[in-house]
């Protein structure tokens, strides 16, 4: 970790070039820092003004800029800070850090803005964490949920945990302050219903992680069947583009081929896939050998059949061969091209023509899918980590359950209750290291 009382800089926009770009600067002396190179003296403007002026690096002028002052505590990252708006080119936004750099201040490391805010009370570490997830939010469910951990809902479920297992604490921690004594300030039936209400409450929150990965990074979706059943055609009429190469010469895919299609606010990582078949192809092999890897790790498999040259019985011998997957929808393509009975088919059957675009069924089949997703009001985990943490604080909860039933001494229920206090503790931030936070702020892009 650098020196949290330098005051440092970053662009805070992409780099590239653009109508306009951003400059942060925070620390105890940020405006002072911008004073140095700005035309207007800006030492005792009020936070939240903007004020008009030039960046200027000796008597050469830099760029025309609007400077945005931010006194503390009333900032993002708690400090005072100075938002520099300048015209987007790259050779500009350049030229100004490097007077900035001149005047005294240093480039930031990634995600140290956030880092501060987090160091400054201003964020808990899952809200700060919701701040990344924000950025590279890809789709409105991605946004709401990371919007809902910005809020503070999940720290406040978090919180309230903490809280009820604390006060319990703090009665195990008092008999053995008094240990000779031979007395029990903390109920043992009250510990153990106390101990099963947050059992319960932690392992709802776990089991909605997968949930929560899904709307975070999209549902893995493999669309798999034997060649020339039109996997390539159909990926090519979900995006409503000439996405993958489509040709009456069966293997043509070999390898596979991934794309992104957005319905209701969640993203379905649509995965085209080689032909399941047996096959002399040492090329062909490799691709039906990714085929089932795609299909062993999917949530969603939509599995496309011809329905002109396919049989039910073959179709439900096919079905025997693969994995099975929570979500499966079938699809019978080419269904213009023949007469069918619905009833003959499997009754999570969908009919399509993928050649003619006509793939409406298929899609109410999706919006299902979709909708099994929707965020409620209910908290959502996404982050690997506060499921790692949710996951070793209900070991240590099942540790006090067990002392209670086997009469363990008091010092011992309270050395598993310290380490589900611990475990929580990690999520928010109210206990953390260096080790911890460098993994998660280096994560982030240089200019947050």
């Amino acid at each position: 970790m650098q020196n949290l009382q330098d005051t440092i800089t970053a662009p805070a926009t992409p780099a590239g070039v653009s109508a306009l770009a951003v400059v942060r600067v925070s620390g105890p002396d940020a405006i002072t820092v911008v004073n140095k190179c700005f035309t207007k003296d800006i030492s005792t403007a009020d936070g939240y003004t903007i004020h008009y002026g030039h960046i200027v690096d000796g008597d050469t002028r830099v760029d025309e800029v609007l400077a945005s002052v931010f006194r503390n505590p009333q900032s993002y990252t708690g400090e005072d800070s100075v938002e520099i708006s300048g015209h987007g080119s790259p050779y500009i936004t350049k030229r100004i850090i490097e007077t900035l750099l001149k005047s005294g201040a240093r480039m930031a490391e990634p995600g140290e803005f956030t880092m501060r805010a987090f160091l400054n009370g201003k964020l808990d570490l899952a809200q700060a964490e919701a701040v990344a997830d924000m950025i590279s939010s890809n789709s409105e469910a991605s946004l709401q949920m990371a919007m809902n951990q910005m809020r503070g809902g999940f720290s406040k479920d978090i919180a309230v945990l903490r809280q009820e297992l604390i006060d319990f604490a703090a009665l195990i921690e008092l008999e053995n302050d008094f240990g000779e004594e031979d007395v029990e300030f903390a109920d043992r039936e009250g510990l153990k219903a106390l101990t099963d209400k947050l059992l319960t409450q932690i392992e709802k929150l776990r089991s909605s992680f997968a949930a929560g990965n899904v709307l975070k990074n999209g549902i893995n979706t493999v669309i798999a069947g034997k060649p020339n059943a039109g996997k390539s055609t159909l990926l090519n009429a979900l995006l409503n583009e000439e996405r993958a190469i489509v040709s009456e010469i069966a293997g043509t895919t070999r390898d596979t081929i991934e794309e992104v299609f957005t319905l209701n606010g969640i993203q379905f990582r649509l995965i085209d896939t080689a032909g399941l078949r047996d096959s002399t192809d040492i090329i062909e092999q490799i691709g039906v050998g990714k085929t089932k890897d795609s299909m062993n790790k999917a949530e969603l498999l939509v599995y496309l059949f011809d329905i002109c040259t396919t049989s039910p019985s073959q179709l439900a011998e096919e079905l025997r061969t693969l994995p099975i997957i929570a979500q499966t929808i079938l699809v019978a393509n080419k269904a213009d091209e023949t007469d069918y009975n619905a009833e003959d088919w499997p009754e999570n059957t969908v009919f399509t023509s993928a050649k003619n675009r006509d793939i409406q069924t298929l899609i109410q089949e999706l919006t299902r899918v979709a909708s099994l997703y929707e965020l409620g009001n209910e908290t959502v985990v996404n982050n690997a980590r506060h499921a790692d943490a949710l996951a070793k604080s209900s070991e240590a909860l099942q540790k006090v359950l067990n002392g209670i039933d086997t009469e363990l001494t008091s010092d011992m229920v309270a050395l598993d209750i310290r380490n589900a206090l611990y475990q929580l503790g990690l999520i928010t931030g109210e206990v953390t290291n260096d080790e911890v936070l460098d993994s998660i702020f280096t994560r982030f892009c240089i200019g947050k």
